[in-house]
């Protein structure tokens, strides 16, 4: 790996026999007491590299120890440093798979670059997925109901109070107080904030006019840096809102918004269920040829049609080579994506993020049964 991404931020897992002595108990009951080789096609080089995505990284410790479990003696090196240097480092060569929030971007030329260093096309698998939280601080609100719509306008400042006749329309009998909406966001990179301002934009019927990327661009609010900033800031103001990983704001109990989706009226709040209906309603780009690349049409992920579907959702694409030229690499990518989506989703949201429903893990495990 590039020594310039040994960084604080950068957290390197080591998957394998090493961590399995490390697990608790508790980790350990998350994978299926079922035997863990089942379906899982062991060989090939011993040990992965891998890298990438900070969003994903407890579901590849999961990932890995149910891949190690399946196959003894075979382990997943993951570095945690960014969906753009793992990308970049898979491209070079550097890593045999890597996670990131966003599909290879044909604007800079990366499934063509990927491609001529796979001597194959490159595949878009999408594995992991998590939901983000809306959180916030109004004293004697329990329940709280927004949608696209209102929560663009909030975190545009186009709505600043929470007595607002739109919020107050969407929850009939609280009692909401005329309390000025003190937006809290992350100033630093974040992935997400780019899911965040993904769903923004597409669920917000055009109220939504700041753009995206992983950095804020509501052009209000207080920034703060990580999970524990944007807490910490929500914690100390009144009036407060932000969005989080949902595991993250189940950890500290914060108060958590429900959100109405496009698909009906009710407002809808986070679970395995409620984001299962989610992925499972999820398109792919690739629907049009049925081939492997799985590239999401993520308006199906923002704009659920499933009646009770939680839709500020966000997705870790793994990316891999549809043929290595290494034939021990392929092998062992397929045999670790094979537990990643078998005995790997077992128990996943402990980790923050939700087991895929059948009907779409069928889809990813058949791309990944095609790699060689």
């Amino acid at each position: 790996m590039k020594s310039g991404r040994s960084t604080v931020l950068a957290a390197l897992l080591t998957i394998g026999a090493v961590m399995v002595s490390a697990c608790s108990d508790s980790a350990t009951q998350l994978v299926s007491a079922a035997d863990p080789s089942a379906g899982v096609d062991c060989g090939g080089k011993g040990e992965l590299r891998a890298g990438g995505s900070t969003a994903q990284a407890k579901a590849i410790e999961q990932f890995g120890y149910a891949y190690s479990r399946a196959c003894p003696g075979q382990t997943v090196d993951y570095v945690a440093d960014g969906s753009a240097g793992g990308v970049d480092d898979f491209i070079a060569n550097e890593l045999d798979l890597a996670g990131s929030e966003a599909a290879l971007d044909p604007a800079k030329t990366q499934p063509e670059r990927a491609a001529e260093r796979c001597g194959s096309p490159a595949w878009n698998l999408p594995v992991v997925f998590s939901p983000i939280a809306v959180t916030y601080r109004i004293a004697g609100v329990n329940n709280l109901s927004l949608d696209g719509p209102t929560l663009a306008k909030i975190f545009n400042g186009s709505i600043g109070s929470w007595d607002n006749p739109v919020i107050k329309a969407l929850n009939a009998g609280v009692a909401l107080p005329a309390l000025p909406i003190h937006v809290v966001y992350r100033g630093d990179r974040a992935s997400s904030t780019a899911s965040f301002q993904r769903y923004l934009d597409s669920a917000s019927d055009g109220a939504w006019f700041a753009g995206g990327g992983d950095m804020f661009n509501g052009g209000i609010g207080e920034a703060a840096t990580g999970n524990s900033g944007v807490a910490t800031a929500l914690q100390s103001t009144e009036g407060s809102i932000t969005y989080s990983e949902w595991s993250f704001a189940v950890g500290k109990q914060l108060p958590i918004a429900q959100v109405v989706a496009s698909a009906g009226s009710a407002p809808v709040a986070i679970s395995a269920e409620s984001v299962g209906k989610t992925i499972a309603g999820a398109k792919f780009v690739s629907d049009i040829n049925a081939n492997n690349d799985l590239v999401l049409d993520t308006t199906s992920l923002y704009r659920p049609v499933d009646h009770g579907a939680y839709p500020i959702v966000s997705a870790t694409y793994q990316i891999v080579c549809s043929k290595y030229p290494d034939a021990a690499t392929g092998t062992a990518v397929k045999a670790f994506l094979q537990a990643a989506i078998g005995p790997g989703q077992d128990g996943l949201d402990q980790y923050g993020s939700i087991p895929l429903p059948a009907s779409f893990s069928s889809r990813v495990l058949a791309a990944a049964n095609a790699i060689s």
